[in-house]
């Protein structure tokens, strides 16, 4: 029978953890260039959990022009304590030169080059991207120990991909990373023992792409022709014929928010 990885009863025990700090000395401030459906919703989310644990957050909407200003301002003012830039960035406005110039100690997204080169260097103890960070944290609570396991990652970006290889290669797994131009992707993913998965594809990968034994996270979120939010698994296809899946929703985009929230504070 197939294991279904939820994040509720790990968000559920950090979240009580969390509750045991003063916030009263914390702030996230949010650098918002434009407003789309995902950031509205992103937006949604994160203060909904920042309201369980009485953190405040402020959103400073910005434009390509004011950008690196505003994002200095933030940079300067003690009172915040942690900053976030909501992404994707429009056109007119340096990405790299924003994560330049983001204050390292205040990061908690993990995008200035100083953060990124002490994960890469194996250095796990400060900000960590979010999404590869939950999706570690699901694999311990429910014991999946990823040490000499085969680990596919489908994704390659900064964002989730790169840092996500390197939080498994510091935990001694054996890493292969997939792409858009990666050939004959179901061979790699059926010698995986742990497939993670950010492609952005509704239910595209089905049974045929796995092992009996496989366990999938699904880091991915996107909507499927019934509007419906769903990841790249196609969790009604693999029911009874893999090891174990974290669903969408309820699974690791249900941590990130608090995993956030949790940056600042702490």
């Amino acid at each position: 029978m197939t294991k279904i990885l939820y994040s509720k009863p790990l968000y559920e025990e950090k979240l009580k953890n969390l509750k045991k700090y003063s916030t009263a000395n914390s702030k996230l401030a949010i650098l918002r260039l434009e407003k789309n459906f995902g950031n509205s919703a992103y937006l949604k989310g994160l203060t909904s959990t920042a309201n369980k644990v009485d953190l405040e957050v402020v959103v400073i909407d910005t434009t390509p022009e004011n950008a690196y200003s505003d994002l200095q301002k933030l940079n300067e003012d003690d009172s915040v304590t942690g900053i976030l830039i909501f992404r994707p960035i429009p056109d007119g406005v340096d990405e790299d030169e924003l994560d330049r110039l983001i204050s390292p100690e205040k990061d908690v997204d993990c995008m200035n080059p100083i953060n990124k080169a002490k994960l890469y260097s194996g250095d796990t103890s400060g900000f960590i991207p979010l999404a590869p960070k939950a999706s570690i944290e699901l694999l311990d609570y429910y014991g999946i120990d990823v040490e000499s396991k085969n680990c596919l990652i489908i994704n390659h970006s900064n964002v989730v991909g790169k840092p996500l290889a390197m939080l498994l290669l510091n935990r001694f797994a054996t890493v292969e990373i997939a792409h858009i131009k990666t050939k004959n992707l179901r061979e790699h993913s059926l010698r995986a023992d742990i497939i993670f998965t950010a492609v952005g594809e509704s239910e595209f990968l089905d049974s045929s792409y796995f092992s009996e034994d496989a366990i999938v996270i699904d880091i991915a979120i996107t909507r499927n022709e019934d509007g419906r939010f769903t990841g790249d698994l196609n969790s009604a296809d693999i029911q009874d014929k893999i090891k174990a899946y974290s669903p969408v929703p309820n699974g690791v985009g249900g941590l990130t928010n608090l995993l956030l929230i949790e940056s600042v504070i702490k």
